[in-house]
């Protein structure tokens, strides 16, 4: 059933066109993931869809009776409640009949010892009703549904009386996105929903994400997140809006197949037109009357060809390449016993470690671990309040700011860069901000007008500008798009030095990473190997872990036990069912969509291979059939064994 059409959706600003020819539709339990570069119009579209933006022209269709929720990127909650108190309102209905509940249960326990009379009878009455009622909208859950979302989001038990007003921005933005999560809108609408979680967050958000009995719209620069949680892509680009089936590397497959797809029919095509032109000049030569014929009717077959154009160029990306300086020694950094707190409180206790020159070191941990103010004491820009740090021969030093404070608000962008590289002529300096997409126009913008994808641009400018050998990254991917994103890993992959770098960004890990530095004990876990090596090795430790404690307590409970770890393999068996159901259904998908192709250009006249293909697309709709039954009864499964 479609939950959610858009039509023709269009919105301009003056002569300046934002979105055009916006049509697509979506059906009920749909995850759509919206992908773009940044300014392409996502957060637009999305505030269109929820009612906040009137559009210039088109029209937005909700199926009657269903409800939309949405989360603006950055949005903070704003209370003077405490944190329990502004979650549990997210259940108005179950806090009024709790309170209802309440009184009409004192007045029948004064009542109770009178006169038993009708007004006591109907009380009685009134309150197994409401009791039931209460029961069925999830009254003796809610507030340990509350509570459990808290911990999960990063607010422990003994955090979660605080008043709101008292929190951080991340931390507000944080519950706002727990508070809509409550509610369970029908049509939930999260714009960069991954901003301030730290990667344990970020897994527990997919697998609830993954769960969501109704309807998703996300829109994330996080290719992680979208793989596991999107099961439609739609791309906005040039104003205009694509939609592809399948999770984001899927769409990124299908994206590139049909950009080459287009490309050849309109060469194809161009060189057709461009022979039936040589055929027109040739009888123009020669110029007798049955010539004139000749041209008229090839003229008339230019004129009917159903024209294909070009592929509209794809949007500007940035450029990056590494300055490098010599290279250093082989010991780049040594730290001993470092250690920094803030009040009483201890952030780093006596961290070592050694750094190897051309290591990929990657920081990781939960936030408010101490990852940002490692990595700030190590570029410089915090003391430590005990320790060593050692820089080895030859090490020259870049550092990315996340919260982008090396930036001078009061300058303009091209004095930004001039003033941090002096020997650099005005041509250089420009044709490096070109390559940031920074253009004439926007030169001379003051960095305090920048968005944060601009300011971020602007501090990798001055970066790769900078002769080092070793980079120390704080988050260098927040505020950037994805072909940005790609853009910098390529780079970083390319760069010959040594890298240090905080990141929640699983992308990024995953293909920079040679060690990893966790801090999510409290101390420093230095693993040497690829982001996938250490979770292959978290795993196994943690099932290791988990045997230990089944064997201390199989005695207790012997068949309890037996039973839930055979209910854990059967759920484990129908989510590998659905993960490959999804997976044959993309490839029938991608083999299908091939076979209509060939049947529109190559085999369009051979009759023998028609048959062939209607009779393969007629196996591939009988076998989608049945991975859409085996998707179904898997997630019935699932459904009624959801685990908390």
């Amino acid at each position: 059933m479609t939950i959610l059409s858009v039509s023709d959706i269009r919105l301009e600003y003056g002569t300046d066109i934002i979105l055009q020819k916006i049509n697509f539709s979506i059906n009920e339990g749909d995850r759509l993931g919206i992908v773009g570069v940044n300014g392409a119009g996502k957060s637009t579209l999305l505030r269109i869809i929820a009612g906040v933006t009137e559009p210039t022209g088109g029209n937005v269709y909700i199926a009657k009776g269903k409800t939309v929720g949405m989360l603006e990127q950055n949005a903070m909650l704003e209370s003077d409640k405490t944190l329990v108190e502004e979650m549990e309102s997210a259940f108005p209905e179950c806090v009024r009949l709790e309170k209802r509940l309440a009184a009409l249960q004192s007045e029948i326990e004064t009542r109770a010892s009178g006169k038993h009379d009708g007004a006591y009878e109907k009380m009685i009455s009134d309150f197994t009703a409401m009791t039931e009622k209460f029961r069925e909208i999830g009254g003796y859950e809610y507030k340990s549904r509350v509570r459990s979302m808290l911990t999960h989001f990063g607010f422990p038990p003994s955090e979660q009386d605080k008043h709101i007003e008292t929190l951080s921005g991340g931390e507000r933005t944080r519950l706002a996105l727990v508070r809509l999560l409550l509610v369970e809108p029908d049509i939930l609408i999260l714009d960069e929903p991954t901003n301030h979680l730290d990667t344990e967050t970020l897994y527990w958000l997919e697998d609830h994400l993954r769960a969501y009995p109704k309807t998703l719209m996300i829109v994330s620069h996080d290719r992680y997140f979208l793989d596991r949680t999107a099961t439609k892509i739609l791309d906005i680009e040039n104003t205009k809006a694509e939609l592809y089936t399948g999770n984001y590397s899927a769409f990124a497959v299908k994206k590139a197949e049909a950009r080459k797809v287009l490309q050849k029919k309109f060469d194809l095509q161009q060189k057709e037109i461009a022979r039936i032109e040589g055929i027109i000049q040739m009888q123009k030569h020669f110029g007798q009357e049955h010539n004139y014929i000749t041209i008229a009717s090839k003229r008339k077959q230019i004129e009917h060809m159903e024209k294909v154009d070009a592929p509209e160029n794809a949007p500007g990306s940035i450029r990056l390449a590494f300055a490098e300086a010599a290279e250093s020694g082989n010991d780049v950094l040594e730290v001993d016993a470092l250690r920094k707190s803030f009040g009483s409180r201890e952030i780093l206790r006596g961290l070592s470690f050694m750094i190897k020159k051309r290591d990929h070191v990657i920081v990781m941990g939960p936030n408010g671990c101490g990852k940002s103010t490692l990595i700030k004491i190590l570029g410089g820009f915090e003391n430590a309040d005990g320790g060593v740090i050692e820089y080895g021969t030859g090490v020259i030093a870049g550092y990315y700011d996340q919260e982008q404070k090396t930036l001078n608000e009061d300058h303009t962008v091209l004095e930004e860069l001039c003033s941090a590289h002096e020997k650099l002529t005005f041509t250089q300096i420009r044709t490096a901000l070109a390559g940031f997409l920074f253009f004439a126009e926007d030169m001379d913008k003051r960095v305090s007008v920048l968005s944060g994808g601009e300011k971020a641009r602007l501090m990798l400018c001055k970066m790769i500008l900078s002769k080092v050998n070793l980079l120390i990254l704080d988050e260098p991917t927040t505020h950037l798009d994805i072909a940005s994103r790609e853009a910098l890993e390529d780079a970083l992959l390319s760069f010959g030095g040594t890298i240090i770098a905080v990141s929640h960004d699983r992308y990024f890990m995953k293909k920079l990473a040679t060690r990893i530095f966790d801090l999510s004990g409290g101390s420093l876990f230095d693993y040497h190997g690829t982001f996938d090596e250490y979770l292959e090795f978290r795993e196994k430790r943690a099932a290791e872990a988990a045997v230990v404690i089944e064997e201390k307590t199989v005695s207790q409970g012997k068949q309890s036990y037996m039973e839930s770890k055979k209910l854990t393999a059967e759920i484990r068996k129908a989510q590998k069912r659905m993960e490959r159901a999804e997976k044959e259904i993309t490839e029938l998908d991608e083999e299908r969509a091939a076979l209509e192709e060939e049947m529109n250009t190559d085999a369009a006249t051979n009759y023998v291979r028609l048959s062939e293909i209607a009779s393969r697309i007629e196996e591939i709709e009988a076998r989608t059939d049945e991975l859409f039954l085996e998707m179904e009864e898997a997630e019935s499964f699932l459904a009624e064994n959801k685990m908390s």
